[in-house]
Order: structure tokens, then sequence, then C-alpha cells
């Protein structure tokens, strides 16, 4: 059973729990479901390992700072100040709920992420780049890598989904002052 939580509510779990009653198929389907669960946090951890032995890695503390725009429909959304990286400028920008009219609305709350490279470059630069919690916050993030050729003519990513657990530590993130996380970016040599 993958039941979690305080000892004192343990009891209680245990009277109401379905896992006793399951048959033995059933039970070998949800150790199936771990198991593969298991196997792609692995192939993750093995693709972050590799992306180390990277010649040009960089990283840097990133702070999200709210901002408002001034459009008939007021939205939220948060930046970064400039940050350098690989000798280059980057901003992040982040919006919540993929900028849905009214957040505030719903109780599922998603962050959504955009990397844009404001340095002009000689040639395209291939980079994975990854963001992490930061060690100022707390906020569980599963690790997604992302991938994107930046030239001077295409210099922004698509908005990504911020791998943030659930809609509950999102909630936690929007609550605070600002958003601290760590960027990481790897350059793919050719």
């Amino acid at each position: 059973c993958p039941w979690q939580g305080p000892f004192h509510e343990l009891s209680v779990h245990e009277a109401e729990c379905s896992h006793p009653t399951k048959t033995g198929n059933e039970l070998m389907e949800i150790l199936d479901e771990m198991d593969q669960t298991r196997l792609k946090e692995m192939q993750l951890y093995n693709s972050i390992f590799s992306l180390l032995s990277f010649e040009k890695i960089g990283y840097t503390e990133v702070q999200f700072r709210p901002y408002r725009t001034d459009d008939f429909i007021t939205r939220l959304y948060y930046e970064t100040p400039r940050l350098t990286v690989l000798n280059q400028t980057w901003v992040l920008k982040a919006r919540v709920n993929d900028s849905e009219r009214n957040p505030n609305l719903s109780c599922k709350r998603t962050l959504s992420f955009q990397l844009i490279l404001k340095s002009k470059v000689n040639s395209p630069m291939e980079c994975s780049f990854l963001l992490l919690e930061g060690p100022y916050d707390d906020v569980k993030i599963n690790p997604v890598i992302y991938h994107f050729v930046f030239s001077n003519e295409s210099n922004e990513t698509d908005y990504m989904a911020l791998p943030i657990v659930d809609s509950v530590e999102c909630n936690k993130l929007l609550a605070a002052k600002n958003i601290n996380l760590r960027l990481f970016i790897f350059q793919i040599q050719k």
C-alpha cells in the first residue's frame, strides 16, 4: 500500500484500506506500476548524470518576482532579473495556469516557464536545461530535462510546465513573496 501519513492516522487508514482485499493479479498490476515509475526515475537520473559529463555546464540561483500586466484584464506573471550562465545573458518568465483568465477561480494551480536568451550568438546554441528547487525553498519538483536550440532568430522556448509535484506545492510557491529556484544549463558541443 502506498499510503503515507502520520502515525496517529494509521489505524483509521488500516480500517479503510482496500489493499488487503485485492487479488494477486491486482497486486501484481500495482507492483508493475511501481516498477515502471522507478524505471523512469532511474532513466531520468542516468540522463542527468550523463549531462554532468558535458564540457560546458552552468547554473545559477534564480528568483522569480511577481508582476501584473496593465491589460484590460490584469494577469499575474513572474520574471527573473537578467542572469548570466555560460557567458550568455538569460531571462526566465513564468505564468500561472497558462495565463487563463481567472486562475483564482480554480483550485488546481500550475506554473509554466519560458527560458529566453537575451545575448546575440554567432552560431546556434544547443542546450539542455532544467529547473530544480533552490537552497532557500522547500518546494517539491520532479526534475525534467528540456532541450532547445537557441539562435538569434529563435531565442525563446515555448512555455513548459514547471514540474511541481502537485497543486498544493504550487500554491505554496505562489503564496511566497518570490519564487527561488536553481537553473542548470548544459551546452551541447558539436
